[in-house]
């Protein structure tokens, strides 16, 4: 456990009552099931289409033929 992380439980939770320390278990848990590991409770699904206007115009396999050049200019 990180130190910055026992000092927290030290300071702050190792003296809660049990009640309250189980309460802060389930807390954590519904945070960790939700997926709100970023801080802000997002979800990845959301940026979705996030960009397209970059690729407008652009043809895949003409990209992908360009990319697979460059390497075998770089190789």
């Amino acid at each position: 456990m990180p130190s910055n992380t026992k000092n927290i439980y030290e300071e702050h939770i190792k003296s809660l009552p049990r009640e309250q320390q189980v309460q802060l278990l389930n807390i954590l848990r519904d945070e960790l099931e939700n997926g709100d590991d970023n801080g802000g409770g997002h979800s990845i699904l959301e940026l979705h289409g996030l960009g397209k206007e970059i690729w407008q115009g652009v043809n895949a396999r003409d990209y992908l033929n360009e990319l697979r050049d460059e390497w075998e200019e770089r190789a």
